[in-house]
């Protein structure tokens, strides 16, 4: 009995220990969500200023030729008989596409702290998030977006914990062997009470 006691009282304090490495791991990363937020922004920022610049060019030729088209530009390019023409007008295609992209992404991130995470965890550009984690640089920005961020995190990846050890202790009170006679105790059976007999 002793050594059950003294081995639940570990187990308990273990239990206890592990909780709170894990809330406290969670809410270091929670914190670091509206930085990594920020630096995305950036990036996308960045990206799309370059590809604007790479693109003046051809959308200076488009305005001259095409009433300003870089699509007709493009598909000028592309149906030409000359091969190198051809490629041209896919490297500007997909200089253009990537515009749009980081176009349609800088829209996306017009809204508060909270849209623009599920953003980035819902349809993020992968390119820009790769970028954005490689690169990450880790900050501890005391706002409130980072302290309800961090504070969010923290409590329901702890509950999560809590759960899972619940669950966990259910099923092994469920698995483990249950003594069917117990000395110094009366045993019911059939009917009949019976006294163990001392010896």
């Amino acid at each position: 009995m002793g050594v059950t006691i003294h081995a639940g009282c570990y187990m308990s304090l273990l239990r206890r220990y592990l909780i709170v490495v894990f809330a406290s791991v969670s809410l270091i990363f929670g914190i670091q969500v509206p930085n990594f937020v920020d630096q995305y922004e950036k990036r996308v920022d960045a990206h799309l200023v370059e590809v604007t610049h790479n693109l003046r060019h051809y959308q200076e030729i488009a305005a001259r030729r095409y009433n300003g088209s870089l699509y007709a530009l493009i598909a000028f390019h592309k149906g030409s008989a000359v091969e190198t023409f051809q490629e041209e007008g896919a490297a500007i295609g997909g200089m253009y596409e990537r515009k749009r992209r980081f176009e349609a992404d800088k829209l996306a991130l017009q809204g508060g702290f909270l849209w623009k995470a599920i953003h980035l965890v819902m349809a993020g550009d992968q390119e820009l998030l790769g970028e954005t984690a490689a690169h990450y640089s880790y900050a501890v920005p005391l706002n409130q977006d980072a302290i309800v961020s961090g504070a969010v995190l923290a409590a329901a990846n702890t509950l999560l914990l809590e759960l899972f050890f619940g669950v966990l202790g259910r099923l092994a009170r469920l698995l483990r062997p249950r003594s069917r006679h117990v000395r110094g105790q009366v045993i019911v059976a059939a009917g009949r009470s019976t006294a163990p007999n001392p010896s």
